[in-house]
């Protein structure tokens, strides 16, 4: 019965998003795709897997015991935290602590974890902003 309440909630989280990207004012001047292609795809797979989650549950879920609930709840604000943060301190510095704290609660050590939240940041960023050419938020350092 879970299974189907959680499919439920991702339709009806597939439907907020597609009427979501049908707001999304569009420049005079944009390609063919246009900026409500992505959203659209996003919740059109969103939509399959959670019919696909409706039409054949799991006849016994094993949900996560309190401990790891907690810890999916953590990365669930961390999540929020970024998204509030990332005009703020800007794309390296919320990216670099974002994914630092995900690698280290995925099983990192706190050293590994801090290099990776860095390579990530960084490296999205050479590919994002430097060789794409696409904005992203610039901190209070300029990037």
């Amino acid at each position: 019965m879970s299974d189907r309440i959680f499919g439920a909630v991702g339709l009806l989280l597939a439907a907020f998003y597609a009427y979501a990207a049908t707001l999304i004012q569009e420049s005079f001047l944009t390609d063919t795709v246009g900026p409500k292609a992505f959203p659209f795809i996003i919740a059109g797979v969103l939509a399959l897997a959670s019919i696909a989650i409706i039409l054949r549950p799991d006849a016994e879920p094993q949900w996560p015991a309190l401990p790891r609930l907690v810890e999916i709840l953590a990365a669930v604000v961390v999540m929020l935290i970024y998204a509030q943060t990332l005009k703020i301190v800007g794309f390296v510095i919320a990216t670099t602590v974002a994914s630092a704290y995900l690698s280290w609660r995925l099983g990192s050590k706190p050293l590994a974890a801090v290099l990776a939240g860095i390579g990530t940041a960084v490296g999205i960023y050479i590919v994002f902003h430097l060789a794409l050419g696409l904005s992203l938020a610039r901190g209070p350092f300029g990037f």
